[in-house]
């Protein structure tokens, strides 16, 4: 470093060409600038050291929230399976009950056209005083009879979807 800084002497100097004065100053100079180079770096590192610290508080937030989303996520999922479940039983449950519905009327319809459009039952009029009653005003066995459905056609049996399908 001694070189260059013999190229910044020169005997017009301010200090009447006095070799030693110009070193000096030049020596200031160059002191003052590695200084001052420093002092740059060391405000460099600092600003890294800022922008890595946030950047490591920026991942921290995004974790914490990426955890939250997760969390939600799995909650979600599974409160949809529990509603894709229940949607399943009452979809079936909707199909059971059609298909009772559908062959409970195909009978309204077997029992209404059988008897010529009047709506009668073993020659008694179709009336729920008479349910269970015979033409000469006694119950009816409800075991008894050729009726398929245990003697009256309105039991309280249910007609299950299974059921209608064996009948057929």
């Amino acid at each position: 470093m001694a070189s260059s800084s013999s190229i910044y002497r020169s005997s017009s100097s301010s200090d009447g060409g006095n070799p030693s004065g110009s070193v000096v100053a030049v020596d200031d100079r160059k002191r003052k600038r590695m200084l001052s180079n420093r002092e740059s770096a060391r405000r460099s590192r600092m600003r890294k050291q800022k922008h890595v610290d946030d950047l490591t508080a920026q991942i921290n937030q995004l974790s914490n929230d990426n955890r939250q989303i997760l969390t939600s996520l799995t909650v979600t999922t599974q409160l949809y399976t529990k509603i894709q479940a229940e949607n399943s039983i009452l979809t079936a449950q909707m199909t059971e009950l059609s298909t009772r519905l559908e062959s409970l009327n195909e009978i309204v319809d077997l029992v209404t056209t059988t008897n010529g459009g009047v709506d009668q039952i073993d020659g008694c009029g179709f009336d729920d005083r008479t349910v269970g009653i015979n033409c000469d005003g006694y119950y009816d066995d409800m075991m008894s009879g050729a009726n398929p459905w245990g003697g009256s056609v309105y039991s309280n049996q249910p007609i299950m979807a299974n059921d209608m399908m064996n009948m057929y």
